[in-house]
């Protein structure tokens, strides 16, 4: 399994993620297809060529082939650190193009590796009705519901996509969330946040060549809803369209540049990410200690 772990590349997964929400990525899926205009520039596209060009395994082809990397499947069973590890960040984990069997694998995973090693991973998927449908078939493979070290999110870009909550509902996930992002208009979640659908909302503006721009007064509003329903906010950035305009950062990502009112960025209270890692960390680290007084007794 070490050997194994070694030939892995940071496309792969990558640790200390530039992801601001998240400390690591994992891609056992690669390539997507565009469903919604937040699709429209992502990151992904643009990635994809640089990381043929370097001929990094898995990329291949064209980033609108969905193409299965079985070779990293059992990777964050290597990783003995506790981390929030987004999942599938160059493709998404319900694309139809991803077999039933290859998704439950990736969950026994996930469940496997967040046991022994205190792991969150964070789902988002523009396909909620396909996560919905999945489970319906496989939770049995799941004696204690959906795994609580399992986070799904959905993505909203402006209002009309925000009935995705209303999918996204019927996951029995202790953490769901909604992630704004890019914001192309002003968002009205309070439907959702009020009866708790979702316990996280993150919010950015689109970055890169071309990016669409994002009225900040857009942000303030999601801002009030999430402390009006007690729902934990975390401001990623406010994209290149407002960074050029004030002179900021390129992608509008750095804190010190912005209002005052916009510094928020809060994970949802969770005993997983809390006690739960400390616990299973702390408990590796005696078994470890252990091993080593044991070999040193000999």
């Amino acid at each position: 399994m070490q050997e194994r772990a070694r030939r892995y590349t940071l496309a792969d997964m990558s640790d200390n993620s530039n992801i601001e929400w998240t400390e690591a990525t994992w891609n056992p899926v690669t390539g997507c297809t565009k469903v919604s205009p937040g699709c429209d520039k992502c990151y992904m596209y643009a990635m994809y060529p640089r990381l043929k060009g370097m001929k990094v395994p898995g990329y291949e082809d064209a980033p609108g082939v969905v193409r299965l990397q079985p070779s990293r499947l059992a990777l964050p069973l290597t990783w003995s650190k506790p981390r929030k590890v987004f999942v599938n960040s160059m493709s998404d984990a319900f694309h139809r193009d991803i077999p039933d069997a290859y998704l439950l694998q990736m969950f026994l995973v996930m469940k496997e590796s967040a046991d022994k090693w205190g792991h969150v991973f964070q789902v988002l998927t523009k396909r909620p009705g396909r996560a919905v449908a999945w489970w319906a078939k496989h939770q049995a493979h799941f004696p204690g519901g959906w795994p609580e070290s399992i986070w799904l999110g959905t993505s909203i870009e402006n209002q009309k996509y925000a009935p995705r909550l209303t999918v996204l509902a019927r996951i029995p996930a202790p953490v769901r969330f909604a992630s704004v992002e890019p914001m192309l208009g002003h968002v009205d979640l309070s439907p959702w946040l009020a009866r708790g659908v979702v316990s996280w909302v993150i919010v950015g503006g689109e970055s890169g060549p071309g990016a669409r721009g994002l009225d900040i007064e857009w942000v303030r509003s999601l801002r009030r809803q999430c402390s009006a329903a007690r729902v934990s906010l975390f401001v990623k950035q406010l994209g290149s369209a407002w960074a050029a305009s004030v002179g900021a950062s390129a992608k509008g990502g750095e804190p010190a540049d912005w209002p005052p009112d916009l510094r928020v960025r809060t994970f949802p209270t969770n005993p997983v990410t809390t006690e739960q890692r400390m616990r299973r960390s702390n408990g590796v680290q005696r078994r470890a200690a252990g091993a080593l007084s044991g070999a040193g007794a000999h």
